[in-house]
């Protein structure tokens, strides 16, 4: 059944009078979630009355929201981590649930050891859904669409999120998952999927699989591409690459398995950043230093998210290392809602420091998708000299399409030039000097999921 905003021939909004809702009138509903959230956590889950005691907290102390950003500790993944050590399966923060209103066990990649447990109720899973169809409706997703995830479907949460939401507009789902990109072209223009969901990079990447195949991508019926789970979507260079070769539009979703529901925030049709459903999950953008000083509006920092309605497992100012900043100033497709204007910027965990310098792969990606003719792969190869000094070089692929039907000295020229304008466009945007390789298409490996380009040799020295 749709929302009665719908319903009644609001189709521009899933919820017209949550996602128009007078910013000041917002505030005082989300401040009485998160005081009933607090509550709740205090009483219920040992885990946070622990961490609480701990630091001289108690839920009575938030009467405001500067309360909740000054007083409130953070926790991290690495306190999760080690809580369901000592308390399996979920952790003493899971909540007083019996099996039979457990609706998922989902979990994380595991990459780094035993995958962190997640359960989640019959309750919570449904209003996913809910707020993963408001999400998809403001995109423009409708009952008539097709909509292909190519997100594994696995223990990781990944395309569930986008499946849920699809399934509650009443789409049609074509859930492929992960699957050779040939395959996942040919079933693409097979069954006329009109929007296809995957990471930034694995749209790229299918852009050239698809010239190698002989498609021309933009004249395919997919009109819209939901991207998520690695930054790049909502930066323009990334993202006009994306348009360009697929013909279609692009918009950004974004959270963490932790965060679930996947889509709290999500690009309009205005393409100016991600608007975050506040009423759903707080966002604060906090001093990397100093996670109890709540940042400026403009001001780059740490991101931290509050579950407001979630009761099974709920995370309370959740830091998940992710960067970014935030606007409050109105956006032209009515919604109230504050927006992220270049989504999460990079993990803080995944910045290095080069010559003294603080870089991001974001930051790197973002200039190198500006350039014409480099390639959807390329890696970031960091080494140490033998006098210390850090040599930074990176490895791209070229765009076939552009320089094979050159004659074999223009080509070795134009891709001399290539190398020189990449290497000249990173470092006037970074401020430091990139040796840039190019290299032959197919060097290096496809990226199928999230990509990692930055390979950090200088510690095996």
């Amino acid at each position: 059944m749709l929302p009665e905003s719908v319903v009644q021939g609001g189709e521009k909004y899933w919820s017209w009078e949550l996602e128009t809702m007078d910013p000041e009138q917002r505030k005082e509903l989300i401040l009485q979630r998160i005081q009933s959230q607090l509550s709740y956590v205090y009483e219920n889950l040992p885990f946070y009355r622990d961490h609480y005691d701990k630091h001289g907290f108690h839920p009575s102390m938030v009467k405001t929201l500067d309360d909740f950003s000054e007083k409130v500790p953070i926790i991290t993944k690495k306190m999760l981590v080690e809580n369901q050590a000592h308390n399996p399966i979920f952790g003493s923060y899971a909540g007083n649930f019996s099996m039979e209103e457990i609706e998922r066990i989902q979990g994380s990649s595991g990459t780094s050891g035993t995958p962190t447990l997640y359960c989640v109720s019959r309750k919570d899973w449904e209003r996913s859904a809910e707020i993963s169809a408001r999400a998809l409706w403001s995109i423009g997703v409708r009952a008539q669409d097709i909509v292909q995830i190519s997100f594994p479907f696995s223990l990781f949460f990944a395309g569930w999120g986008v499946l849920q939401g699809v399934e509650r507009i009443g789409a049609t789902a074509f859930p492929l998952g992960v699957t050779d990109s040939e395959r996942q072209l040919a079933l693409m223009d097979k069954v006329g999927s009109t929007v296809f969901s995957a990471t930034p990079s694995y749209a790229i990447h299918l852009i050239s699989v698809a010239k190698q195949m002989g498609l021309d991508l933009r004249k395919n019926k997919v009109k819209k591409l939901f991207v998520g789970g690695e930054p790049g979507g909502s930066l323009d260079s990334v993202r006009q690459v994306i348009e360009d070769g697929w013909g279609a539009d692009v918009y950004e979703s974004g959270s963490c398995s932790e965060m679930y529901p996947f889509n709290t925030s999500t690009t309009c049709e205005a393409k100016a950043g991600v608007h975050l459903y506040l009423d759903e999950v707080y966002s604060e953008i906090v001093d990397k230093d100093d996670p109890n000083r709540r940042l400026p509006m403009g001001e780059r920092g740490a991101i931290v998210y509050t579950h407001l309605w979630r009761q099974s497992q709920p995370m309370i100012r959740f830091w998940p290392g992710d960067e970014s900043y935030m606007t409050d100033e109105p956006c032209s497709c009515g919604r109230t809602y504050p927006r992220l204007p270049e989504g999460v910027l990079g993990r803080l965990d995944d910045m290095v420091i080069i010559r003294g310098a603080n870089v991001y792969p974001s930051a790197i990606d973002k200039i190198l998708r500006s350039v014409s003719g480099v390639g959807p792969e390329y890696q970031v190869i960091l080494e140490k000299q033998l006098g210390g000094l850090d040599e930074i070089t990176v490895r791209l692929e070229y765009d076939p399409e552009v320089y094979n039907h050159l004659t074999p000295g223009g080509k070795a020229e134009s891709l001399d030039n290539l190398a020189k304008e990449a290497a000249h466009k990173l470092k006037t945007g970074i401020g430091i000097r990139f040796s840039v390789e190019v290299i032959e298409p197919g060097e290096l490996p496809a990226t199928v999921v999230k990509a990692k380009r930055v390979i950090d040799r200088r510690k095996q020295r």
